[in-house]
């Protein structure tokens, strides 16, 4: 066994439906990579050509601190410089072999090295090229994309932030969910080339993907005529659908959508005076008295604890939620139990070689989570073998190296 490999708490190998594909992948960030590693945890092989310094996500500091280990695991290594001829070449003899290649460059980038798809699919008829890009083409694509940048032209930021404040999400959301599109369009295009035997380009872009997640306000507008309003100043169609601060300063969501549930809200509550209040009987009811209503439950919750809120809340089967931040998920006992956390050693920095845990892609396979096979490579850990696979012998390698056309 690879000593860097790192099995699953469960009993059972979890299911590797995509065992025996090579992926080649020339990504950096978040988009791309994400596509790899949804690969890489349903099984296939995934190499990462990586800069002869390595992907600079590897040296990020502040948020972008985990980008490296979190979307690099289950993926091997290789430094490659394209800018050198021979370089370019171990790259294209690398992609040859492939199944899929999946890049995220700047449009016009992979030809300048044989690397784009018509290049490559003339050699292989049956490779499946995965393209993430800012835009798919057309009058923006030559425009330089970040998750940020389509979050603002693209109505996301807007309906986020409170009005005329407009407020990027808390997550790569669109780099992320760009990468689970690449991946989605992959997995369709190895169906269909089973069926014709050639493979295609699939392209996933983060503008058309943040177009998708606000589709929903855009289809409101047009079936009403209304935009949408930013969420935190949106008309809430439910009274109680908010968040509380109660003791100690502690917040909580809580959540009562129906009638029926206003009843048990108010019961679990000892709100008996409210639930008998012919006023707020009905939701429309409620709603239109939220100015009145809402800083009445407010005082009167001031008092408790989150804890217990949770407690009742659960024990009645309300919606209910504390307010809790990343680094508390750590410890979450739901994750812990289902396997929802696996640990995996860093590659890279101080903490280089020590263990962490690691959320995993959120679905299970017959009943199993797909969990950390390989850690998160060390630059260039896999290129020796990786050459070898492609019919290098020792002296080449060690000529290469030589020449500083690998790492």
């Amino acid at each position: 066994m690879n000593p860097k490999t790192t099995m699953t708490t469960s009993a059972h190998t979890p299911p590797q439906p995509l065992a025996g594909l090579r992926v080649v992948e020339f990504t950096h960030m978040v988009m791309g990579p994400t596509c790899g590693m949804v690969l890489a945890d349903m099984g296939a092989e995934v190499i990462k050509i990586e800069p002869i310094d390595g992907d600079r996500t590897r040296r990020l500091l502040g948020a972008g601190t985990g980008f490296f280990p979190m979307f690099n695991r289950n993926k091997k290594s290789i430094a490659i410089d394209l800018h050198h001829p021979e370089g370019a070449e171990v790259a294209r003899r690398l992609a040859a072999s492939a199944d899929v290649v999946a890049e995220n460059f700047k449009p016009g980038t992979m030809g300048k090295y044989g690397l784009d798809y018509a290049s490559l699919s003339a050699v292989n008829p049956r490779i499946i090229y995965a393209s993430h890009k800012g835009f798919l083409p057309g009058p923006y694509d030559h425009r330089t994309a970040l998750d940020e940048v389509v979050q603002m032209m693209g109505g996301l930021a807007y309906m986020t932030g409170r009005p005329g404040d407009p407020l990027r999400a808390g997550t790569s959301v669109n780099d992320i969910m760009g990468g689970l599109f690449g991946a989605i369009g992959v997995l369709g295009a190895l169906i269909q080339r089973g069926i014709s035997g050639r493979g295609m380009e699939v392209q996933s872009a983060l503008y058309e993907n943040n177009v998708f997640l606000v589709g929903q306000h855009m289809l409101q507008y047009a079936m009403t005529g209304k935009p949408a309003a930013p969420m935190p100043a949106r008309e809430s169609p439910w009274a109680v659908y908010d968040v509380f601060t109660v003791q100690g300063g502690e917040q909580i969501f809580l959540a009562a959508v129906s009638d029926a549930q206003w009843g048990t809200f108010c019961d679990a509550l000892g709100f008996a005076d409210l639930k008998a209040d012919p006023a707020l009987a009905l939701n429309n009811q409620r709603v239109r008295a939220r100015p009145t209503l809402m800083p009445a439950l407010r005082e009167r919750l001031a008092h408790r604890s989150a804890a217990e809120l949770s407690a009742l809340m659960e024990r009645v089967g309300l919606p209910f939620a504390p307010i809790r931040r990343p680094e508390d998920l750590l410890d979450d006992p739901h994750l812990l139990a289902t396997g929802g956390l696996a640990d995996m050693k860093l590659p890279d920095g101080e903490r280089a070689g020590q263990s962490v845990k690691t959320t995993l892609f959120p679905i299970t396979m017959d009943g199993e989570r797909l969990g950390v096979r390989l850690d998160p490579p060390r630059l260039g850990e896999h290129t020796a073998a990786l050459l070898e696979s492609i019919g290098y012998d020792a002296a080449q390698i060690d000529a290469l190296r030589a020449q500083t056309v690998i790492a």
